[in-house]
């Protein structure tokens, strides 16, 4: 993989990370866009290309300005799906201008946009599954259970979710949101939770909860605290 394709694919993360922080939106709207625009549009938009050659301007070519367009269409299908009161066209637009710096967009061309990534997606833009939601649902269960999920930290999950999109090696780990989602939350205890307090047995627990192998979450947790950890200290 190109060195310029990496960094696309980081460049993009952080512009996705950062628009939603500055709209002001939930984590689990930015999740569902990091799922719908990086585990799925960018996947299948190749495919979608090769199948129909003539396709819309906005496809060919498909410039980093125009990427950006289809990341703020991802958070706003997001948003639809997730917010009681989504963002207007009009307002995304005018967010559009200012953070999409080398090309200027019409409110057309986000419709456009919407109607073309739908397309890609088939129509399919179910999120209940992604990675954010099992996590939370995991998080909260644990809590339940044990004391010591007290002294985890939700946002140092959300961190380390954060830093694995912005790898494109951990697309695999995408497969199984579920093996992920586990994966992240005992990298969390591991590095939150004091070693003298490491008296609950997480990695039993977690397989139970999950049925998920033992052996995959430790594979995967591996990754996490090798790969992204602690080549970020922090």
């Amino acid at each position: 993989m190109s060195t310029e394709i990496v960094h696309l694919r980081r460049r993009l993360v952080e512009f996705l990370i950062q628009s939603s922080t500055q709209l002001e939106l939930p984590p689990i709207v930015k999740y569902s866009a990091l799922s719908l625009f990086f585990d799925r549009f960018r996947p299948s938009v190749v495919r979608f290309l090769q199948r129909k050659k003539a396709e819309h301007w906005l496809l060919q070519p498909l410039t980093e300005s125009n990427l950006q367009l289809f990341v703020l269409v991802s958070i706003w299908i997001s948003c639809k799906m997730h917010c009681a009161r989504g963002l207007s066209v009009h307002s995304l637009k005018s967010f559009g201008d200012k953070v999409i710096t080398e090309q200027l967009f019409m409110v057309r061309d986000f419709l456009d946009a919407e109607l073309v990534f739908l397309r890609v997606l088939k129509f399919d833009i179910g999120t209940l599954n992604i990675a954010y939601t099992l996590l939370e649902d995991l998080f909260i269960q644990f809590k339940e259970v044990s004391k010591v999920g007290e002294l985890l930290n939700f946002e140092a999950c959300m961190e380390m979710m954060d830093l694995l999109y912005e790898i494109e090696e951990t697309s695999l780990l995408y497969q199984s949101s579920t093996s992920l989602a586990a994966s992240i939350l005992v990298s969390s205890y591991i590095i939150t939770v004091p070693k003298q307090q490491y008296d609950f047995p997480i990695l039993p627990w977690v397989k139970m909860v999950t049925n998920k192998e033992e052996k995959e979450v430790v594979e995967l947790v591996g990754y996490i605290l090798d790969h992204i950890l602690y080549s970020h200290p922090s």
